[in-house]
């Protein structure tokens, strides 16, 4: 039975993280929070996130924060379990909208080192593969690598997953 305390769950595209996660989280007592930081700005985006929402049942009550995450994981009340997926969506929403990085990581951060209750926050290993032929992608790469060092730092738990299979690493 998972512990109260911040668990980060990450992996590469399609590693299982957040099906994992969503295991996690179903051994607690519900109800379930689950925070989606997803923009649906295209058809496929939409198939996506309608495949994450089957998954879930009426025990889980869901809240879209694609920018306040810090705000939505404030609002949580004592103790309840919480599922955030994913960081590196949310990264990439507020670089698309020009914000300023440091200071919304920094906020983040401030909220993920008190947990209330058992939090579990997917988020995207993106620098083991190539390095992008464009500025954009490399500076995104670089974002979300230093955004997971921070909460790995911080989290009580962290866990790989590599074709479906979770390991522990913290």
């Amino acid at each position: 039975m998972p512990e109260p305390g911040l668990t980060l769950i990450i992996g590469g595209a399609r590693s299982g993280k957040s099906a994992h996660a969503e295991r996690l989280v179903a051994e607690l007592e519900p109800p379930w929070t689950y925070i989606a930081t997803a923009e649906a700005y295209d058809d496929e985006m939409r198939e996506r996130i309608a495949m994450h929402q089957t998954r879930r049942d009426e025990r889980w009550r869901t809240l879209d924060a694609p920018l306040d995450l810090a705000g939505a994981l404030e609002g949580i009340t004592e103790g309840a379990p919480v599922l955030v997926d994913c960081l590196t969506l949310w990264l990439t929403n507020h670089m698309l909208a020009g914000h300023d990085l440091e200071a919304e990581c920094r906020r983040l951060l401030e909220v993920l080192t008190k947990p209330r209750g058992a939090w579990f926050v997917v988020s995207n290993e993106v620098g083991l593969g190539i390095v992008p032929d464009n500025a954009l992608a490399r500076r995104f790469r670089d974002e979300a690598g230093r955004l997971n060092q921070r909460v790995a730092a911080v989290a009580d738990h962290v866990i790989l997953t590599v074709a479906g299979l979770p390991m522990q690493v913290k």
